[in-house]
């Protein structure tokens, strides 16, 4: 009863609800105005407040007596390296490298691109970047110069932060050579690129535009966190669009801050002093909302990892890593614990460890199913929560929140709605179904604080992609059902969005490469089953008659142009020759036709379709290579 009295009153009650939790922060300048409208009729919270996150994030703690409380631990099994910082420590660097970054005329309304691996650099570099109000965008290590350069025309930095390189499974990956390509590639140059050197013998390409780290810090002062409005962009963060160019999202500043420290008590159930880790990566939305900024702010120890969870060394590392760092509370997604499961189906590796300090389990990122679920469950005996949310709102949507009132757990269902989410199922006219019923899943506005504030340099393209399709609703571009007791289940994408271990890409994206091949004539890529990442993307390709190349070389180079134009993380392995592609008389690709039967979903032959012989090649063809659930 307690949560649903609690819920009821962010909805029936929002600007008294958030109210009260922005009351938890310490403003510059408290606001009077709660909940506003701007132009585009989208609601902007505390529009006339000030505040920094970056003070919030360490200045605070320190002011209150917590300076040598760990802020950060860095644990790094890929190199051997562990490193503990407190916020004393995390002070030190984080103002010097705002002091290093206004000296280069870095300002605030500046943009900077981040571009780091998993390393405590990564973490000061944004910190520093809020201390002077430049809002950053972090781009996920590693990304193809390709992607990099998009998003530099995009955000036009004055600087880019990064470092010599990455390091996967025994495997170095140079950083500075995609930037530099990247930077060739853009129209924007920027006119710094920083480059923090980790010392492993990584050879560095030097450029007029470089600037190292390590001397920018030293040499530069310690500055003091300036303020900023609330509706301040506080970052950019590029997402995957329909379209196949990416959307910018921005963050604003008082909005966000309210919200992650509402989130860390109130969904993941932590107090402050205690221990947090989210198993993910900066350059992605969990990464920045808990890993940097939601621990921090409520002064919460996070973990930094830079690892993997199976073969850095084994599949016991999650559990060495709760054990040794005294975890409260982990997110991961269902992809980790699916191939942590698939070496160790046992869980002998996790006997080794006591994880008594363990309370909660999360997961999101992508739906997580009920096997993984329940294996979980069975070997962690504690809570396992399922929750969902997106880039674009920053932080959960759907939830079971533990520091409300821990609610029953329905295995394949995200929970029940967080607080300030009205979630809706609509049908295609935006009028409700009934329970059980499939629809789009949409959120009647106002949304609360700390979710999208528009679309960088775009604003009618937010408004179009969230706001038009239902009128009063901000549209997820999800499906899914409510049960009868109000429970959630998500379905999937309804565009062309995929989500491959967590990441979300467009496979509309990876059509225009596919298709841009001089032998394909026509061509299709989907998402279907995988049962390690959820999704992966499958191509079939229609040849042009006149290629002279073999299917064995056009296949491996098509995998390779994605490679090299998306990165890998595209996950971007099997594409298939097939003589047509299943089309509607007016020549459209059946797409959901092709994944429905590749996951061997129940499926109709649209009456429309201009040839339905097809079909039985594609199934054989996806029978033959164990594509989908056929794996």
């Amino acid at each position: 009863m307690f949560y649903h009295q609690f819920y009821r009153k962010s909805i029936d009650q929002p600007e008294q609800f958030w109210l009260e939790q922005a009351n938890n922060l310490e403003w510059f300048k408290v606001p009077k105005s709660i909940l506003s409208k701007d132009k585009y009729v989208y609601d902007q919270w505390f529009k006339d407040g000030e505040l920094n996150l970056s003070y919030l994030c360490v200045d605070k703690h320190i002011k209150e007596g917590f300076g040598d409380q760990n802020a950060i631990i860095y644990d790094s099994p890929v190199t051997n390296t562990k490193q503990h910082i407190t916020f004393n420590q995390l002070h030190h660097e984080v103002s010097k490298l705002a002091g290093g970054l206004q000296r280069l005329g870095l300002q605030k309304g500046d943009t900077c691109i981040i571009y780091m691996p998993m390393i405590p650099q990564v973490l000061y570099a944004m910190l520093a970047c809020a201390r002077i109000g430049v809002i950053h965008s972090v781009v996920f290590g590693g990304f193809a110069p390709h992607e990099l350069a998009i998003r530099i025309n995009d955000c036009k930095p004055k600087a880019i932060i990064t470092a010599s390189n990455g390091v996967e499974i025994q495997k170095i990956i140079p950083y500075k050579p995609f930037v530099d390509q990247a930077i060739a590639k853009a129209e924007v140059k920027p006119e710094h690129v920083i480059v923090f050197d980790r010392q492993l013998g990584v050879e560095i390409p030097k450029k007029n535009y470089d600037v190292d780290y390590q001397t920018l810090v030293d040499e530069a002062p310690s500055i003091e966190a300036i303020s900023v409005n609330s509706t301040h962009p506080s970052y950019i963060l590029y997402t995957s669009g329909t379209t196949g160019t990416p959307k910018g999202i921005i963050r604003d500043t008082g909005g966000y801050a309210t919200a992650l420290k509402f989130s860390m008590k109130y969904i993941y159930g932590v107090n402050e002093g205690e221990t947090f880790w989210a198993a993910s990566d900066v350059g992605w939305v969990v990464g920045h909302s808990f890993i940097a900024y939601g621990p921090l702010l409520n002064r919460n120890t996070t973990v930094l990892f830079e690892g993997k969870p199976i073969k850095t060394p084994d599949a016991s590392t999650f559990w060495r890593v709760i054990n040794e760092h005294n975890v409260k509370a982990m997110f991961t997604a269902p992809t980790a614990i699916r191939a942590i499961k698939k070496e160790d189906p046992k869980g002998q590796m996790l006997k080794r460890f006591d994880l008594s300090c363990l309370k909660y389990l999360f997961l999101a990122g992508e739906r997580c199913d009920v096997a993984t679920l329940s294996w979980t469950e069975e070997k962690l005996q504690i809570p396992v929560i399922d929750h969902w949310w997106q880039t674009e709102s920053g932080w959960p949507m759907i939830a079971n929140m533990v520091g409300v009132a821990l609610q029953d757990i329905k295995p394949g269902s995200a929970g029940l709605p967080v607080s300030g989410y009205d979630v809706r199922i609509l049908n295609e006219e935006g009028e409700e179904v009934e329970s059980s019923v499939e629809g789009y899943v949409a959120i009647k506005l106002p949304l609360p604080p700390g979710t999208l504030s528009n679309l960088w340099k775009n604003p009618e393209r937010f408004k179009s992609g969230y706001l038009d399709r239902f009128p009063g609703y901000y549209f997820s571009g999800d499906g899914g059902y409510k049960d009868e007791d109000g429970y959630i289940f998500i379905t999937g994408r309804v565009d062309d969005i995929i989500n491959v271990a967590g990441h979300r890409l467009s496979t509309a994206e990876m059509e225009e490469i596919v298709s841009s091949h001089k032998s394909v004539a026509e061509c299709a890529v989907f998402g279907v089953h995988c049962q390690l990442k959820g999704q992966k993307p499958l191509g079939l390709v229609v040849l042009k008659t006149e290629t002279s190349l073999n299917h064995h070389t056009i296949q491996n180079e098509i995998i390779q142009d994605v490679r090299r134009e998306i990165g890998a993380v595209a996950s971007f392995r099997e594409v298939f020759v097939v003589n047509r592609l299943p089309k509607t008389r007016s020549g459209k690709i059946l797409r959901k036709l092709l994944r429905n039967i590749a996951d061997q979903q129940q499926y109709n032959i649209p009456s429309t379709i201009d040839d339905d012989s097809i079909i039985e090649e594609i199934k054989l063809i996806y029978k033959t290579n164990k594509v989908g659930i056929h794996k």
